[in-house]
C-alpha cells in the first residue's frame, strides 16, 4: 500500500524492516524490505522501503535486520507488585497470599504504588509491551504513571466485598474519571477481585453498573482447579457458573487465568451475551505447581479470545510477555499431547490480535495496518541465537527474547530507541523504592488485607 498524500511530512518512517502483517482471514505473514509510515499517531501505510525512500519525515528509523511487530499486550497484571518481586517464593497459593502478599499489601501507600508502576512500565517498555490491563489499589497513581510514560492501558480499581459498598463505588468512580484519558491511551474497567472475595450481590451490582455505564469488567475467576472444587462444594456452582448467574457474563468481561475452567463451563462462555475473554499467565501456574493450565484450545474452539499475560511480578517474577508467548506454546503442546498445537504462528496470533481483543482494543491495535494506532516494536534478529532463520515465526517465538527488542513505539511516540528508555528514569525510581522497602515489607503488625481460604 502506498502512503497517503497529506501534503505534509510524515511523523515517522521506519524503513528496511520485515513487517508482520495479517491478511483478511487474520493469517500471519511477513513483508520483507518494507517500510511503515506513521502520521498523527496512526499507521498511514505499510509499503516498500523503495516507495518510502523519497518521503520527507520528522523522524526516520533505519530498521535493517529487524522485524516490526505489533506491540505486545500484557492482558492481566498488577504493575505495582514489582515491589514484591521475589518476596514470596516457593510457597503454596494459600500461604503466598495469607502469610506474605496480603499482609504486605496492607502497608501499601500511594507512593509505593507510583514507584512500583514506574518500574513496571519501564520493564514492560524494554520488553516490547505497549499496553497492559491492570487491576490494583490506588489506581489514580497508576493512571498518572501511564499518562507520563506514554504506554497504553486498561485500568481498574480492584475491590473486595469485605471493604464495604464504598469500595465498589470507588471502582466505578475511578473508571468514569479516567475513561479515555491520556489522549485516549487509558481505557477503564470495573474490577471486582474474584468470586471468592466478592459476594454474589456485589457481582450482580457490578453487572448493573457495567451495563448502565458501558464499562467492561476485569476480574480473577476459576484461577485454579482447587477454587473450582471449593466453589462447587460451598455454592453448588463453579466460579464461571457464579459469573453467569450474577450477570457478569452478560457484560464485556476479561477473566484472569481460568485454569480451573471445566468442560461444563464452556457452553456458558460460548453463549455469553457480552465480549468474553481469558488472559493466560503460564509462568505463575508452573511456580504454584497448579495441575492444569488455561484451556486455550477449548476456549479458542468456542470463539473466546485468549490473551497473553504475566500476572504480577510477585508471583511471576517478571513482566515478560515474550516469555509468556513461548511458554504458552510449549505448555499447550504438553497439555494437549500434540506438538502441532500451539504452533508459532498461532502463538503470534494470541500475542497480537487475540490479546488486543481480550482487552477490548481489537479495533485500534494488535495489527500493523493503515488506520490502526502506531503501537509497534522493532526486534533485532542479528544475534547469534536467532541465526540462521528457517522459519521466521519460530525464530520470533522460540529463539528471540525480549532483550532483542530495540525500539518500542506507542501512538507513534518512541518510548525506547536502540534500548535506551526515553520516558522513565529507572535509577531514580529504583533508589527511592529500595529506601521504602523496610516499611513496605514489614509483617510484624499482624494485619492482612484479605483471607484466602479456597
Amino acid at each position: 500500500m502506498t502512503p497517503s498524500s497529506h501534503g505534509k511530512p510524515a511523523d515517522l518512517v521506519i524503513t528496511g524492516c520485515t513487517v508482520l502483517v495479517h491478511d483478511d482471514r487474520e493469517r500471519i505473514g511477513f513483508e520483507e524490505d518494507a517500510a511503515i509510515v506513521v502520521r498523527d499517531g496512526a499507521v498511514d501505510a505499510v509499503t516498500t522501503a523503495a516507495a518510502a525512500a523519497g518521503l520527507t519525515a520528522a523522524d526516520r528509523i533505519d530498521a535493517r535486520g529487524q522485524v516490526a511487530l505489533p506491540g505486545l499486550i500484557n492482558c492481566h497484571t498488577h504493575a505495582p507488585m514489582v515491589a514484591l518481586r521475589g518476596l514470596a517464593e516457593d510457597l503454596p497459593t494459600e500461604e503466598w497470599f495469607n502469610d506474605v502478599v496480603w499482609p504486605v499489601e496492607s502497608n501499601l501507600t500511594e507512593r509505593d504504588v507510583t514507584l512500583g508502576a514506574r518500574l513496571a512500565c519501564a520493564e514492560m517498555i524494554r520488553a516490547g509491551v505497549t499496553a497492559f490491563a491492570d487491576s490494583y489499589f490506588a489506581m489514580d497513581a497508576v493512571a498518572a504513571v501511564v499518562d507520563a510514560c506514554g504506554m497504553r492501558a486498561q485500568l481498574g480499581q480492584a475491590y473486595f466485598s469485605s471493604q464495604g459498598p464504598e469500595a465498589r463505588e470507588a471502582s466505578l468512580e475511578f473508571a468514569l474519571r479516567h475513561r479515555d484519558t491520556a489522549g485516549g491511551r487509558i481505557t477503564t474497567a470495573l474490577a471486582p477481585h474474584a468470586p471468592y472475595t466478592v459476594t454474589d450481590a456485589d457481582l450482580a451490582a457490578t453487572t448493573e453498573l457495567a451495563r448502565d455505564h458501558g464499562l467492561p469488567v476485569h476480574l480473577h475467576a476459576a484461577e485454579n482447579r482447587d477454587q473450582t472444587d471449593t466453589s462447587l462444594a460451598r455454592h453448588g456452582a463453579t466460579p464461571i457458573q457464579v459469573l453467569e448467574r450474577t450477570g457478569i457474563l452478560g457484560t464485556d468481561v476479561l477473566i484472569a487465568h481460568g485454569t480451573g475452567i471445566t468442560e461444563a463451563d464452556l457452553p456458558l462462555l460460548s453463549r455469553a451475551e457480552g465480549r468474553t475473554a481469558v488472559a493466560t499467565a503460564p509462568r505463575g501456574y508452573l511456580k504454584f505447581a497448579w495441575p492444569d493450565t488455561t484451556p486455550v484450545r477449548a476456549l479458542r474452539g468456542i470463539g473466546v479470545p485468549v490473551g497473553l499475560a504475566t500476572d504480577g511480578a510477585a508471583s511471576n517474577n517478571s513482566l515478560d510477555v515474550w516469555e509468556s508467548m513461548a511458554l504458552t506454546s510449549l505448555i499447550q503442546k504438553s497439555a494437549e499431547g500434540d506438538p502441532r498445537w500451539l504452533t508459532s504462528r498461532q502463538a503470534l496470533h494470541h500475542a497480537t490480535v487475540q490479546s488486543a481483543r481480550a482487552v477490548g482494543l481489537g479495533g485500534s491495535v494488535g495489527r500493523i495496518a493503515p488506520g490502526l494506532r502506531a503501537d509497534l516494536i522493532l526486534v533485532d534478529l542479528t544475534g547469534p541465537h536467532t541465526r540462521p532463520v528457517h522459519d521466521l515465526a519460530a525464530t520470533l517465538v522460540h529463539s528471540a527474547r525480549s532483550a532483542d527488542v530495540r525500539t518500542t513505539i506507542v501512538d507513534g511516540r518512541v518510548l525506547m530507541r536502540d534500548r535506551v528508555l526515553l520516558t522513565v528514569d529507572v535509577p531514580a525510581v529504583a533508589r527511592e523504592l529500595e529506601e521504602r522497602l523496610p516499611a513496605l515489607t514489614d509483617r510484624g503488625h499482624g494485619r492482612r488485607l484479605q483471607e484466602y481460604d479456597t
